[in-house]
């Protein structure tokens, strides 16, 4: 087979990149591959979907907000129903952590952020089941856990079901006649000379060479650019060829709640127009938890860093140890009402981490594009990286986000990447 562009993986990248491209010229022809049997079957639809435009680089601010500006755009524009509640994100923590995390939330506010501010009391207000000052208890002094004296909170945060966001893209990729193959693994790059002199070999160092397509499951698939963006499995078709992805996979899991004792925590109000859980970050630990409006619950997650190796899991099992005896030790010092809750369900999937600056990679090479190292954060930021895919294609300078905002395309890239340190990281 034969086509324009082939685009490795269905995830959420790779069919936003893959609809980009389409939809810039419909006549190209852009194939998709997925070895798994639907859109998103990889990691993308086992996100808990959060999204935020609260960052410390300018560059993750821009890569975010204009694609929760797409997310409204879906769902408000083009009806397709993609789960979005604006719940917000709410940041429990010390005035130390406080004090730390200050500058950066003042950067969001001068770049045009809602940055909102409570005190310990307003917090106790409006989420009676946080407790906010842990008095003579000897417990979570002997755990290093810190008291709640503010809350930080970003309205213009929330939450998408990842699962129908993935296939809206998928539908608007096939409305505009884009072509997708399922259970159709890419095995390896074709790594052909520019000019082929037909000498068994070929490419010698001494030869121009690209890449040409893919050998699949399926066959051969010649393309003139191949569109790497398979996420946490992309280094097993570019460690090949030599080139570097710049991340590396690591588990993470989610256990969701739906119990009595939770009902006032997971109805709490005033922070959004849903009356539900905002997505909340509790200090010390770092425990992640939202309501999750869909079907009354509440989920939970916690990034195990130091300690929780790199490795390449097809099929990631949830720990149930990793809950019941080491997160909920520290969940309930802050919210008494879990205590003895069980989790009713839990998954697990992959982050393709970029453990040097946290934010993604957009990096060409001769007929080939790799979007990756998206760090967990790739559903919140995959309308800009999809675009920025497309003018990487186009070897256009800027790419044009949702809204009409700019983007230097070359600062994603490895020569002349321009990345602040990203420090806002949950």
């Amino acid at each position: 087979m034969e086509t324009d562009v082939l685009v490795v993986g269905a995830g959420v990248l790779g069919l936003s990149s893959a609809y980009f491209m389409k939809k810039r010229d419909p006549s190209r022809k852009v194939m998709v591959v997925e070895r798994l049997s639907g859109p998103g079957q990889g990691n993308s639809a086992k996100s808990e979907g959060g999204y935020r435009n609260l960052f410390a680089s300018e560059i993750n601010y821009l890569l975010a907000d204009s694609s929760i500006d797409w997310f409204h755009h879906l769902q408000e524009d083009l009806n397709y129903d993609i789960g979005l509640h604006e719940l917000g994100y709410l940041w429990l923590l010390p005035e130390e952590e406080y004090q730390q995390r200050r500058g950066p939330f003042e950067a969001c506010r001068r770049r045009g952020a809602r940055v909102l501010e409570y005190d310990s009391e307003e917090l106790k207000t409006m989420m009676p089941d946080l407790v906010t000052d842990f008095g003579e208890s000897e417990e979570p002094e002997i755990m290093g856990l810190e008291q709640v004296e503010l809350g930080v909170f970003g309205p213009k945060c929330g939450s998408v079901d990842a699962d129908r966001l993935v296939k809206a893209y998928e539908s608007e990729f096939l409305k505009i006649g884009g072509e997708i193959h399922y259970n159709t693994e890419a095995t390896k790059l074709i790594h052909d000379p520019v000019e082929p002199l037909g000498i068994p070999g070929e490419p010698f160092v001494w030869q121009e060479s690209r890449i040409a397509g893919a050998e699949t499951s399926k066959g051969k698939i010649l393309a003139e650019t191949t569109v790497v963006a398979c996420g946490v499995w992309a280094a097993k078709i570019l460690d090949p060829i030599g080139f570097d992805c710049l991340m590396r996979p690591k588990k993470r899991q989610i256990f969701a709640f739906k119990d009595p004792k939770l009902g006032r925590l997971l109805n709490t109000h005033d922070f959004n127009d849903d009356n539900s859980l905002p997505v909340t970050v509790l200090p010390t630990a770092g425990i992640l938890l939202k309501g999750e409006v869909s079907e009354g619950s509440i989920w939970l997650a916690c990034a195990d860093n130091l300690g929780r190796k790199f490795e390449l899991e097809d099929d990631p099992q949830p720990e149930d140890d990793y809950y019941s005896n080491n997160i909920y030790h520290a969940l309930v010092q802050y919210l008494p009402c879990f205590q003895d809750v069980r989790p009713a369900n839990s998954w697990a999937g992959q982050y393709d981490i970029n453990g040097f600056d946290q934010t993604p990679v957009v990096e060409a090479g001769p007929g080939l594009i790799y979007v990756g190292a998206s760090s967990g954060s790739g559903i919140m930021k995959c309308d800009a990286l999809g675009r920025i895919v497309d003018a990487v294609n186009e070897e256009k300078e800027y790419a044009t986000l949702y809204g009409g905002r700019g983007f230097k395309v070359s600062d994603l890239g490895i020569a002349k990447r321009q990345v602040e340190q990203e420090t806002l990281v949950v």
